[in-house]
């Protein structure tokens, strides 16, 4: 597995450990460089920036990190399965009597995706465990997000994809929000994440995580050497 591409509030690796002052782990050193580089900063919130041999790398944090996830719950449910976690304080959460009838039906496959929904009354679910990886997302919107997908897929016969799907729902809960400021260690972890990451160029979307811009092409852009 990915030794630092927990969600990001914890990182694992990383805690319990100084973090590296933002030029150590920014600079390029005369070692080998990454094929993603290191970070140089963060662009709005949105974006990282990273040198690497070629020029410039830019990043799309929550998508990256979303295929990220994605990928890592999708080979835990082909493996030993997703590990849950306990809520500190379990949560209670407003349904419709349809949905609590669902999410009845689907207590197997929620079990299955690292849950623990249980039925508190005709119309209230309580969260009592969450998939490990999702530990600071939302747990009531991201259940509600769940239950809405198993919901529509009822009675698939593509059930392997529907639960895919499910994953992706589930990642993008459990992703890098916009204006996170991560420091120059968490960048860089990421970076390394997405280089061992199947598929990680594109999230689960199929848009663009990152993009090259060679010295060559920044060099056009400024007119040098004209």
């Amino acid at each position: 597995g990915l030794a630092v591409g927990e969600q990001l509030a914890a990182y694992g690796a990383l805690h319990g450990q100084p973090a590296p002052c933002a030029e150590d782990a920014a600079a390029p050193t005369d070692q080998a460089v990454p094929p993603l580089g290191f970070a140089l900063g963060q662009l709005h919130g949105l974006y990282i920036l990273a040198q690497n041999a070629e020029g410039l790398v830019i990043v799309d944090m929550h998508a990256a990190h979303e295929r990220i996830t994605y990928e890592r719950l999708k080979a835990a449910r082909a493996g030993d399965g997703i590990c849950s976690q306990p809520l500190l304080v379990p949560v209670s959460l407003a349904v419709s009597a349809a949905e609590a009838d669902a999410a009845e039906a689907h207590a197997d496959r929620f079990a299955e995706l690292g849950f623990e929904v249980d039925l508190a009354g005709p119309e209230t679910l309580v969260i009592r465990r969450v998939p490990a990886v999702l530990g600071d997302a939302d747990a009531g919107a991201l259940v509600r997000d769940v239950l809405a997908d198993l919901m529509a897929d009822c009675g698939t016969d593509r059930i392997g994809t529907a639960l895919n799907e499910v994953l992706s729902t589930m990642a993008c809960h459990g992703s890098v929000r916009a204006n996170r400021r991560l420091s120059a260690a968490e960048m860089n972890a990421l970076l390394r994440d997405m280089e061992r990451t199947e598929r990680s160029g594109q999230c689960n979307h199929g848009r663009p995580t990152w993009r090259q811009l060679s010295v060559e092409e920044l060099d056009r852009l400024f007119m040098r050497g004209r």
